[in-house]
């Protein structure tokens, strides 16, 4: 089986390349960037750019399922000019890849499967969502992923497989939020949110990057929450982190105010609450092993993550 993949050198997509690999498949991927395109039997490299709708043809030479991941960074200060890229990007993708499908027999296609994110629910602290819900969140992480999941629906027409996965915050020791998280507990500067009883729906990379894979193995349909069946407080994650890197919290809350004053508008991912539900993913049959917040910190940042850091080391060492 071979995938195409857009955003295979960012954090979630060189794990996704990784567990394709293990599993024999091998994997195209579009870059815009000429200098991380490499050849090997399993793993080629194509170059685009979504934003002149400019795409190698020859990616999708015998391919059969479609993973979409690109789209710039949330977690950069929403500028009005960021903002706009933040959007364009994700749709500019989309609409890149149907001018591309429309020009070739699309039979060979049995699966496309899309990312996308929890912002779309309603901040709230005692909802408990699933993929049911239809009110979208009034913030303008809301209206991209409402007008991302609209471009994806476009695909329809092609009559493959089409799936949504709505990712919650991304679990790793080699980039994403956590990090970011990590670094001022461990300069004894760590404190929870404003009340810290915000909803954090997560998922550890691992098993996010097995969803995507088990999706298109499985050729599923519709969408899927992609978090850990166990969702914790902010303040309970906070304690977490700090307990497995043996450092204290002695300082009060930080205050959303403050936070608006540093990081903008974006300070908004911080203290939104969503409390998601993944029982659609795991009645499919997918089965998380990492569902509980200690021990999926634990795994990653005890000794024993060390084998698993050297193998992505050397998936990163290609795309260099």
């Amino acid at each position: 089986m071979k995938v195409l993949i857009t955003g295979a050198t960012g954090l979630v997509g060189k794990a996704i390349v990784k567990v394709l690999h293990d599993k024999g498949m091998s994997v195209n991927y579009l870059t815009t960037r000429r200098e991380k395109m490499i050849s090997s039997p399993n793993l080629n490299g194509f170059y685009w750019n979504p934003a002149k709708s400019e795409i190698d043809m020859a990616c999708l030479d015998g391919v059969s399922a479609i993973i979409n991941l690109a789209g710039a960074s949330v977690a950069k200060r929403w500028s009005p000019t960021y903002k706009k890229k933040i959007l364009s990007s994700r749709v500019d993708s989309i609409r890149t890849l149907h001018k591309a499908l429309n020009k070739i027999d699309v039979t060979q296609i049995k699966s496309f499967v899309s990312a996308s994110a929890i912002g779309t629910y309603p901040d709230s602290l005692i909802n408990f969502y699933d993929e049911n819900e239809t009110d979208v969140d009034d913030s303008f992480l809301g209206e991209v992923v409402e007008k991302w999941e609209q471009e994806v629906e476009r695909f329809n027409s092609f009559g493959f497989n089409i799936s949504k996965v709505r990712i919650g915050i991304v679990l790793s020791t080699l980039g994403g939020v956590l990090p970011k998280m990590t670094r001022p507990i461990q300069n004894f500067m760590g404190a929870a949110f404003g009340t810290g009883n915000q909803w954090q729906s997560w998922i550890h990379i691992e098993d996010l990057a097995q969803i995507f894979a088990f999706v298109i193995e499985n050729n599923l349909k519709g969408t899927f929450n992609a978090v850990a069946p166990n969702p914790v407080t902010n303040a309970k994650m906070t304690k977490e982190l700090a307990r497995i890197l043996d450092k204290p919290l002695i300082l009060p809350n930080i205050p959303r105010f403050a936070m608006k004053m540093i990081l903008g508008e974006m300070s908004y991912i911080l203290f939104a609450s969503q409390r998601v539900s993944c029982k659609r993913i795991e009645e499919k049959g997918f089965v998380f092993q990492h569902p509980n917040i200690g021990a999926a910190l634990e795994n990653l940042y005890l000794p024993k993550k060390e084998e698993s850091e050297s193998q992505m080391a050397s998936l990163n060492k290609e795309f260099v």
